[in-house]
């Protein structure tokens, strides 16, 4: 006598590699989010060190040490940084360098990228290579020749010295992102506009610019970070107080003898801010500008 399988049981049996794979899935994505969380943690530390430090009081501080609990908070530290430290002027310098440097950068290298990408003449990948090249060098072997050039040229402690040697080295790395990106554009767009008689610059200004969007996104995110945050050339080139900009300036509010760390700290956390608030504004198109690429 033959037996029949029950269908409860023929349905439990196709089921459950189903719920395994389900039950293996989310066994990965729960220890994927605990590493990920401990990661993340171990990474905020230092800030909120920094947030813990920036509202107690340096006699508290400088008795109990650290990991004490401090005996009052005080938030006056950020105004005293600001007023006292002069982190109000610092931000200032710092946006007058890193604005007008990240519009010229990114000008000149979608200039360069441009003609790069969409002509072909000779010594087109020579240049390119070039402007490869440059990125590959580093800046400390340069101190003292853009020192002596600066100086020679009346640029020393002058924030036009600093504008443009920020402009000049970020241009290869600048142009080679672009120039990548714009190559990606189908040439039928830019073939359809030259008959409807467009010049060479509207064909870049009015379609490869607009188009070039996430890649010029992601890369003004990153300039204005690296420049805004930039500490070794503003402390080679800038020497008066009321020059430097905020990496230097908060630098400059450690004593010799005696610091007030609370202030100091306040001070670097307020010198953050605009670089986070560049990110959280552009953090959409910055994504799409790391993801260039990725579909293909």
């Amino acid at each position: 006598m033959t037996t029949t399988a029950q269908p409860s049981n023929v349905a439990y049996l196709s089921a459950a590699p189903v719920v395994q794979r389900a039950r293996k899935n989310r066994s990965q994505q729960i220890f994927f989010f605990s590493v990920m969380l401990i990661f993340t943690l171990i990474w905020l530390i230092p800030m909120f060190s920094a947030l813990y430090t920036s509202i107690r009081v340096q006699g508290d501080l400088t008795r109990n040490g650290f990991w004490s609990l401090p005996s009052e908070i005080n938030f006056g530290n950020f105004a005293t940084a600001w007023e006292r430290g002069r982190v109000g002027t610092y931000l200032g310098n710092s946006f007058i360098i890193t604005i007008p440097s990240l519009i010229g950068m990114l000008f000149l290298s979608s200039l360069a990228a441009y003609a790069l990408a969409r002509y072909k003449f000779k010594g087109n990948m020579l240049l390119y290579f070039m402007f490869v090249a440059g990125t590959m060098l580093p800046f400390q072997i340069l101190l003292l020749p853009v020192f002596y050039l600066t100086t020679r040229l009346g640029l020393y402690n002058q924030f036009g010295g600093l504008i443009l040697i920020h402009t000049a080295f970020q241009l290869g790395f600048c142009t080679f992102v672009l120039r990548n990106f714009m190559r990606t554009v189908p040439t039928e767009i830019l073939e359809a506009a030259r008959i409807d008689g467009a010049g060479e610059f509207r064909l870049y200004w009015q379609i490869m610019l607009p188009l070039s969007l996430p890649a010029l996104a992601a890369l003004a995110t990153l300039e204005f970070t690296w420049v805004f945050n930039d500490y070794l050339w503003a402390i080679v080139l800038i020497s008066s107080a009321g020059k430097k900009p905020v990496t230097a300036g908060v630098a400059a509010l450690k004593g010799q003898f005696n610091t007030d760390w609370p202030v100091l700290v306040a001070g670097a956390l307020i010198a953050t801010l605009p670089t986070v608030f560049v990110f959280t504004f552009l953090q959409r198109y910055f994504i799409q500008g790391l993801t260039l690429g990725s579909g293909k």
